[in-house]
């Protein structure tokens, strides 16, 4: 039986040479130089059962076909360059010609046959985002797992990027800055009422409460750090119950501080000094701790019922994957933000009834200032916390906290700073109480 390379050693000696020496003596067949490949009868010709052999009969019959063109070729009228003919004794490499069908497709993309044509013509489609091939000829391009993404070459899948509201970049950098900022200045002012504590505005203007007020602004300052950096089990529980407690604490010292500055208008008429029984020391920090401890309570239940966890979130962008901190129970964020809301304008009420009294230090006009700052600022809030996607729902969030924190420092000690550092000519009871010349 004809081995492969003795039928193709058969095949080439009888198309363009004689049989060797010792040929028909070993058995081969004599050849006369007009055979047929169509008639020579091998088990490699044999396509009754398109045996894989088949295969060998069509790569032979093709290569001999391409050496009969190049021996009856005519120079000048060649297919290489210059039309010059092949050499069949030193044949180049760039001259057993090319083949009719597409080039091999690299990886990164994937066969698609083209209808109508041979099954060896294609074309090479890049595989889509998210997908990859990494072996030639690919006929399918396979999806990256969930938390990983297509190389731009598409033939390896990458870590997706993980976005969230980091202290490394610009962004992150400025709002930690503005709140330690923000912090720094609440403890200096506090250093300078704790200093000045003997003096007629410091003591005017209800000393406990504007220290428990420099506090909770401290805690309004450092709560939005926890809005910072890569969301953990714990921050997200925390920075809503810390925000939301800082800020009613805050605010009840602002309507405490205005309800006072009624009930001593009010004692100031004949026959009404009473009404200073029920605004004593004792009521003052008892209305604020009863105040602060519904919030705190609607935080506790809020937390044991649908707790805010952190969330791998991929809707934004397909590549990245935003870290974010789902609120859990979007009825408890809503009431938590509704008792800072429902405080605050409490607060904004009183002290535009209060705008008015006669006093050259009017504390209830700095309140109603504050507090129209403090509400535009939440008010805003919202639909710009709703509208944000991923981190900068959490920038939004933080720069709200910072920008209502440093509203009610400005508008509520700035002016006190002003006359203690600065006029302390006005830091006299006349001056407070309207006698002196001097004005505010």
């Amino acid at each position: 039986m004809f081995q492969v390379n003795q039928f193709w050693e058969y095949t080439f000696q009888c198309r363009f040479a004689p049989p060797p020496a010792g040929w028909v003596e070993a058995g081969g067949a004599l050849c006369t130089g007009q055979e047929d490949l169509e008639s020579v009868e091998t088990e490699f010709l044999d396509i009754l059962n398109l045996r894989p052999e088949y295969n060998v009969y069509k790569a032979v019959y093709a290569l001999a076909y391409a050496l009969d063109d190049m021996l009856q070729c005519e120079p000048g009228r060649g297919p290489f360059s210059g039309n010059s003919c092949g050499n069949l004794q030193r044949l180049e490499p760039w001259q057993p010609p090319q083949s009719v069908c597409s080039e091999s497709c690299p990886p990164g993309t994937r066969m698609a046959r083209k209808k109508g044509e041979p099954v060896c013509c294609f074309d090479c489609i890049p595989c889509s985002e998210g997908k990859i091939s990494n072996k030639t000829d690919s006929m399918e391009c396979s999806s990256c797992p969930e938390d990983f993404w297509s190389s731009p070459q598409r033939d390896h899948c990458v870590p997706k990027k993980i976005d969230f509201l980091s202290y490394h970049e610009p962004l992150g950098i400025c709002l930690t800055v503005t709140s330690l900022l923000g912090t720094f200045i609440c403890t200096f002012v506090l250093g300078i009422f704790i200093y000045h504590r003997k003096t007629p505005i410091v003591r005017a203007n209800n000393s406990e409460l504007s220290f428990q007020l420099l506090f909770s602004l401290k805690l309004c300052f450092l709560c939005s750090l926890l809005f910072i950096g890569r969301p953990r089990l714990w921050t997200c529980q925390l920075r809503h119950a810390a925000f939301g407690i800082s800020f009613v604490l805050c605010v009840s010292c602002i309507l405490v501080k205005t309800m006072v500055v009624l009930a001593v208008f009010k004692a100031s008429k004949p026959g009404s000094e009473a009404s200073l029984k029920w605004f004593g020391v004792l009521q003052q920090r008892g209305t604020v701790l009863v105040l602060t401890s519904i919030q705190a309570t609607i935080c506790t239940a809020w937390l044991v019922s649908s707790s805010p966890a952190p969330h791998k979130n991929t809707q934004y962008h397909n590549d990245k994957i935003v870290y974010e901190c789902i609120v859990g129970s979007t009825i408890g964020f809503a009431v938590l933000l509704g008792y800072i809301g429902l405080l605050a304008i409490l607060s904004f009420l009183l002290a535009f009834l209060a705008r008015n009294l006669p006093d050259n230090f009017n504390e209830g006009k700095l309140i109603t200032f504050s507090m129209l700052i403090f509400c535009a600022v939440w008010v805003a809030f919202v639909p710009a916390y709703i509208s944000s996607p991923g981190k900068y729902a959490d920038a939004v969030e933080v720069f709200a906290i910072l920008a209502s924190s440093f509203g009610l420092l400005v508008a509520l000690f700035g002016p006190k700073c002003y006359i203690i550092l600065l006029r302390p000519e006005r830091n006299t009871k006349k001056a407070i109480m309207g006698r002196g010349n001097t004005k505010l």
